[in-house]
């Protein structure tokens, strides 16, 4: 597995993933018997790994389908798709 964004981009997804989970923690405290925050906070703690292993798996996904889609238009087969940046 390597990184695939980098370390400004990481260091948003785990500022936001603690603000996030910060928040549902404490919507959670008040309304115990709401499931929506729990969602919210799985995705924070997602969100904050993402940012401490620099990986994330929908980018992964993101780049292998550009590489596909690259190889296709070797062919004339598929659409061109600009490169994006991750970082």
């Amino acid at each position: 597995m390597k990184q695939n964004i980098g370390i400004i981009n990481a260091m948003i997804r785990i500022t936001c993933g603690f603000t996030m989970l910060a928040w549902a923690t404490a919507n959670l405290s008040r309304k115990p018997w709401r499931e929506s925050y729990m969602w919210i906070i799985m995705l924070a703690a997602m969100k904050i790994a993402e940012g401490i292993v620099r990986f994330c798996p929908v980018m992964a996904l993101f780049e292998r389908y550009q590489c596909h889609c690259e190889q296709d238009h070797e062919r004339k087969n598929a659409i061109p798709i600009e490169p994006v940046n991750p970082s």
